[in-house]
């Protein structure tokens, strides 16, 4: 087949490598793990660059690349018997760190931690839906996956993803009642002792 699009490799570096860092890191929860990732499917990519037939089409398998790649390291990991979020709250101290700061400065930081405790299906629908901003049927040709499946995964994903949140928020404000009526000496925040 031939096709007049000519791709440049570092170009397309230079345009995608945010992207495929991105839904790695969010995909994985582990930076490290991400940029290696990245890296395999950009070395991949140079393989293949010559079956790539336009620039839509590279965007495409490269998020189809870096989303089968993270979900090949998540399942090494787990035949290696490693519970991914325990270590991601090991190595990057999540919960402490997130019970010590202001709700609303660490927002991002507690969502991408709530996201990270979602299945891996769901978490793959949820990144491609609203990080790429793809369709259903964008993701279902991304993941090889049914339209019908993906709704669904969406769905089931943002209704586990809400409970996880509201009841993050609840463990928070009591966290922090807690600690607001220690530090007041044991008078509550009307006067009361």
């Amino acid at each position: 087949m031939t096709h007049d699009w000519q791709p440049d490799f570092e170009q397309l570096v230079e345009e995608h490598q945010s992207m495929v860092f991105s839904l790695a890191l969010r995909m994985t929860g582990d930076r490290g793990l991400a940029e290696e990732i990245a890296q395999d499917v950009f070395m991949e990519m140079d393989r293949h660059l010559g079956k790539l037939e336009s620039a839509a089409h590279a965007t495409f398998w490269l998020r189809r690349v870096a989303m089968n790649r993270s979900a090949d390291a998540l399942r090494r990991r787990r035949v290696r018997r490693v519970d991914l979020w325990v270590e991601i709250e090991e190595q990057h101290g999540l919960r402490a760190e997130t019970a010590a700061r202001p709700l609303g400065a660490s927002m991002g930081a507690r969502l991408e931690a709530l996201l990270a405790t979602l299945p891996e299906a769901q978490r793959a629908a949820l990144v491609l839906r609203y990080q790429e901003d793809l369709t259903p049927e964008e993701i279902a040709s991304t993941l090889a996956a049914p339209v019908a499946t993906v709704k669904s995964h969406l769905q089931r994903g943002l209704k586990l993803l809400r409970a996880r949140a509201a009841s993050h928020l609840k463990e928070y404000v009591r966290e922090r009642s807690s600690r607001d009526s220690r530090l007041m000496g044991g008078v509550s925040s009307d006067g009361r002792v």
